[in-house]
């Protein structure tokens, strides 16, 4: 339909409005019956936070970018991923420790931290440039690696007190729950995106800076909720588990993907410098909490959430410029096109002749 393809401001802004809403409740739902399923099936606590919980909320990003990048707007795609990878380690981890210390085990250090840094790292090398498509493939592979090996040393069984979707009919039960949420969240993904191009049209905007803050955001809503329900009831290890899990997800499935169908230069110069540097800077500054102070409390959550204003007002202000300055080579091109300075011959002929009175 045209007017969802390309929608005036006021309808592209409802179909973000309603794309949050979406899926905002239909991750969750796809989040908590793959948790639930995951119980039933006894995998493991590290499995279910840095897996199932992470692949279940970087869903969004997956869907979203990779249909921008299938579109051919690989710098919204880029945005969402560097984006969501800042929020997730800034916004929602500080959100996080404000309510409740986050207390970071050995095994965390071992293996999810340093396995997050190093597939942002990677992400963020591959982008200088723009992307190719072997580079897409790259990540994939490396993402198939990393799984295996958290999967591999996380087969033992889950406590009890997360086994309460067990039993075949409630498994089966929520398995249904999984793909419905699934069904939402591509479908809120699809308005997301349509609301997001036109919106970054209607106002001037690159598609680079709304995608590192508007759509960003809002596939970072079931990181940010999962996360604040976590807090509350004290499931600390759960929070650092989906959030790393998340950003190797973003990083290595989502990056791979985009990579894959949209290969391309990165045109959006602010996101391709301060975006993906400040991603890496956040990403070794979360890191370096982690091992130093093996806890992330109210102090590193005012320092994260800093960072967090700060990248997009620094973002925000490049992408302004950038609009200024098109806006300015657009009024000059205009003003050459008047006098007829700019055109070809037979097209300044008549123009003049059309100037001239009768």
């Amino acid at each position: 339909m045209d007017f969802l393809t390309e929608p005036v401001l006021v309808v592209a802004m409802i179909e973000v409005l309603l794309g949050f809403v979406l899926l905002t409740k239909a991750a969750d739902e796809f989040v908590e019956g793959s948790v639930n399923v995951a119980a039933a099936l006894r995998v493991s606590p590290v499995v279910i936070g840095a897996v199932i919980v992470g692949f279940g909320t970087s869903a969004p990003e997956l869907l979203v970018s990779g249909l921008a990048a299938w579109g051919g707007d690989l710098d919204l795609g880029v945005g969402n991923v560097v984006g969501s990878n800042v929020a997730n380690l800034t916004l929602v981890m500080g959100a996080a420790a404000l309510i409740v210390p986050l207390l970071v085990t050995r095994s965390v250090l071992a293996k999810e931290a340093p396995l997050s840094l190093l597939a942002v790292l990677l992400f963020a090398y591959f982008t200088t440039g723009g992307l190719a498509r072997w580079e897409g493939v790259v990540l994939l592979i490396t993402l198939v690696a990393t799984l295996s090996w958290v999967i591999a040393g996380g087969r033992h069984g889950v406590p009890d007190a997360v086994t309460g979707g067990g039993g075949d009919g409630g498994a089966g039960r929520e398995f249904g729950r999984t793909m419905i949420g699934l069904v939402g969240t591509v479908l809120g993904a699809q308005l997301l995106v349509w609301g997001a191009i036109a919106i970054s049209a209607e106002i001037g905007l690159s598609e680079g800076f709304i995608g590192f803050t508007l759509v960003a955001i809002g596939t970072s809503l079931p990181e940010l909720v999962t996360a604040v329900v976590a807090a509350r009831k004290g499931e600390t290890e759960l929070i650092l588990g989906n959030l790393l899990g998340s950003n190797m997800f973003n990083s290595l499935a989502v990056g791979g993907v985009i990579a894959v169908v949209g290969a391309g230069p990165i045109t959006d110069r602010g996101l391709a410098t301060v975006g993906v540097v400040g991603m890496s800077l956040v990403a070794f500054v979360a890191w370096a909490f982690m091992v130093t102070r093996k806890r992330v409390h109210k102090v590193e959550a005012v320092v994260l959430l800093a960072g967090w204003l700060a990248s997009v007002s620094i973002l925000a202000g490049n992408a302004m410029e950038e609009a200024t300055g098109r806006a300015s080579a657009d009024d000059s091109r205009l003003d050459d096109a008047g006098d007829g300075s700019t055109l070809p011959p037979e097209q300044a002929i008549i123009t003049m002749t059309s100037d001239r009175p009768s």
